[in-house]
């Protein structure tokens, strides 16, 4: 009797046992002794479930986008979606210590953050400069929550640990008692900070962070010590003691050449500067009655240009893009003890197995990029952009519909007979370009009005943590082709996927919006597992009854 309920479970076992894993011979025997196999149906769509979307853009507050002036401050319109308060610009161009108290209140800004002195020269405008800084957390770990604190999020749902140089605001770093989300003045990346050639520039930071920092001043002109003999450039292993927290340090420069540089922290800088501690230092050419907008807080449109940026261009742009690696980042999410988070990010972390998830134009990701860093025009316009690379990989710039010429690297303009017009410009690590974008419709300059994507041609740059599109993917946008909200008149897929957080956690289908039946994810095919279970249970069985069989004989 067992012999036949072994050789029944042997039937049963052969049965069950996936065709696929029968050699190919063997499978085309079968199929001549017992036909071939049936077909097996595709497994249905899964019906799809609603996609909880953000509003692509946002309604702002009013009056925020609108020319104006303030303090008799010409501020230039705001065209995209987001965009600066113009009673911050108003303050940092006059001076914090010079506007009105109406004004100071609107731009939360304390009087000391961005103080203009004498007109040393006589031409009209401020040379004594003293511009104060502090450190912001965004995304940190929080002692009383689960959830980050200060919350900034680069993209829908994603919220990685970063560091930020600020100005100095009066108030809560959040919106309010109630909100873990950060005050729309605090994000990434760090201001771009704009002086005059030759003027008297005071930088003090005042470090309120719980690690110590310094701010190197890199391709600026500035001397190694100040007229105390103290160390002048922010690199502790050369010049000077970083500054610990909760104290101060002023760093002091005098501009001899203007281009467009680079500021950073120099303290463990493969960490520090990667957080976010990192912005645009521009230094304009001196001109009579020449009044900066000293700080761009996000960067993106100069809603006050300078007067020799007025001179050759419509517009002006600043574009910094970043790179992340989610393993640094998120470390300062997980203790509320420095020592823990300063051995977890200066010992534990090794930025030589990195690979960077997340990629930033003006501290944002696709399709947050279109809110406020889209680059807007008109036709027959010459546009500045002025561009940094503030990641550890290169970025080959891609320009739709247009080719820029590189006018300056680094800061030095290149010859007018070395210019030349390109589709892609690459920037290293740390390099800038001053790029001139010229919307003549002539089909070498620009092919005319529209939607025109610029981006990365890196194809990791165009993702977030993998999923397209993502990355700093941006647009370069006519004003035709711009709606009254400020958001771009395109005409190809649907945003709404792109604003929701399950789209980057990688739950929703790709092209689900296109074809739902075709693209949408497919039910689950359980005759595999069935027929495994079932071999399994029979195998057992034969050897419950062997192992039974050999005791009985014993």
């Amino acid at each position: 009797m067992r012999n036949w309920i072994v050789l029944a479970l042997l039937i049963v076992a052969a049965i069950a046992w996936p065709p696929q894993w029968y050699p190919r011979a063997w499978r085309a025997e079968i199929a001549t002794w017992l036909g071939p196999s049936a077909y097996d149906a595709l497994p249905s769509t899964l019906p799809a479930d609603a996609i909880d979307a953000e509003i692509a853009c946002p309604e702002s507050p009013a009056g925020l986008r609108a020319a104006q002036i303030i303090d008799g401050v010409t501020i230039d319109a705001s065209p995209t979606c987001e965009s600066d308060d113009p009673n911050a610009v108003a303050a940092f161009v006059r001076g914090t210590n010079n506007v009105s108290a109406e004004t100071l209140a609107a731009s939360g800004l304390t009087s000391d953050a961005v103080e203009k002195g004498r007109d040393l020269d006589g031409d009209g405008d401020p040379d004594e400069i003293h511009i104060r800084l502090e450190i912001v957390e965004l995304n940190g770990g929080s002692p009383e929550l689960p959830e980050p604190a200060t919350q900034y999020a680069i993209a829908p749902g994603i919220q990685p640990g970063l560091w930020a140089f600020a100005p100095k605001y009066v108030g809560m770093a959040t919106e309010n008692f109630e909100s873990l989300r950060a005050r729309r003045q605090l994000r990434l990346p760090s201001p771009a900070i704009r002086v005059e050639q030759g003027d008297t520039i005071r930088v003090t930071l005042e470090n309120g962070h719980y690690m110590p920092h310094t701010v190197h001043l890199h391709g600026v002109d500035h001397p190694f010590v100040d007229v105390t003999g103290e160390g002048n450039d922010g690199t502790p292993i050369a010049s000077e003691l970083p500054v610990m927290p909760g104290a101060a340090r002023t760093y002091e420069v005098q501009p001899r050449e203007a281009g467009t540089a680079f500021y950073h922290c120099h303290v463990q800088p493969h960490v520090h500067v990667m957080m976010g501690l990192q912005g645009l230092f521009i230094v304009e050419e001196n001109r009579p009655n020449n009044w900066l907008q000293t700080l761009n807080v996000g960067a993106g449109l100069v809603r006050a240009r300078s007067e020799a940026v007025r001179e050759a261009y419509d517009r002006e742009y600043d574009l910094h893009y970043m790179d992340i690696d989610s393993d640094l980042n998120d470390r300062v999410q997980r203790f509320n003890d420095p020592r823990l988070i300063t051995a977890s990010m200066h010992r534990d972390y090794d930025i030589t197995d990195a690979t960077t998830d997340f990629f930033l134009l003006n501290g944002r990701s696709f399709p947050y990029t279109f809110r406020d860093s889209l680059v807007v025009v008109a036709p027959d316009e010459r546009v500045k952009l002025r561009v940094v690379n503030g990641g550890m990989d290169s970025v080959g710039l891609h320009t739709h519909g247009h080719r820029v010429t590189v006018t300056h690297r680094d800061g030095i303009e290149v010859d007018a007979a070395s210019q030349e017009l390109r589709d892609v410009v690459t920037l290293d690590s740390a390099q800038r370009l001053d790029l001139l974008l010229d919307t003549t419709d002539d089909g070498l300059h620009s092919y005319g009005p529209g939607v025109w994507l610029f981006h990365d041609h890196g194809y990791r740059a165009i993702t977030t943590d993998g999923i397209g599109p993502g990355g700093h993917i941006s647009a370069i946008v006519y004003e035709d082709y711009l709606s009254d909200d400020g958001w771009p008149m395109t005409q190809g897929v649907s945003f709404a996927p792109y604003f929701s957080a399950e789209y980057y956690r990688k739950t929703v289908p790709v092209w689900r919006s296109y074809a739902p039946d075709l693209f949408g994810d497919p039910g689950r095919d359980y005759s595999l597992f069935v027929r495994l279970i079932v071999l399994a249970a029979c195998l057992s069985a034969i050897a419950a009854l062997s192992v039974t069989s050999r005791r009985r004989q014993s």
